[in-house]
């Protein structure tokens, strides 16, 4: 029982010193989030953000927050620049500028080659290995989960 807490403990302060990126623990960040939150995503201002939303972001998954997370960024990062700092990190990846829906086009482009990979070469193990083989179903599915 004592060695279940020690380790809840450890964990729990582990926890309590992981932090954010250095962008959003910025203060102007995460009164900008909130603050356009307020303003831009509930009530009739939410109708309106979705009236004037692209269909390809609302198709993708994109929200009123996560709309206002990134023009905020992009706040904090002009802040930034303008006092001569670095570039920080937010969410833990630094801010690209987004194309379409993806804010990081190479590694969407390079996430859809590999499960393309992935599919071409499990095309190429149903046609070369027998469904019968021992270790058939097995691949199959790691096949699967890993081209996700």
């Amino acid at each position: 029982m004592a060695g279940r807490t020690a380790r809840l403990v450890l964990l729990a302060g582990a926890a309590a010193l992981a932090s954010g990126s250095q962008g959003d623990r910025e203060p102007v960040y995460r009164d900008c989030v909130h603050r356009c939150e307020e303003r831009n995503c509930s009530g009739g201002a939410l109708r309106h953000f979705r009236s004037r939303q692209p269909i390809y972001m609302s198709l993708t998954g994109w929200t009123c927050q996560d709309d206002c997370k990134y023009e905020c960024m992009w706040v904090t990062v002009g802040l930034y620049l303008k006092e001569g700092h670095r570039v920080p990190q937010f969410h833990g990846k630094w801010p690209f500028s987004r194309f379409l829906f993806f804010q990081e086009p190479a590694s969407a482009m390079a996430s859809f080659l590999n499960g393309l990979a992935s599919l071409v070469m499990l095309c190429r193990y149903h046609t070369s290995v027998p469904a019968s083989s021992p270790m058939y179903p097995t691949c199959v599915a790691f096949a699967w989960l890993s081209g996700r």
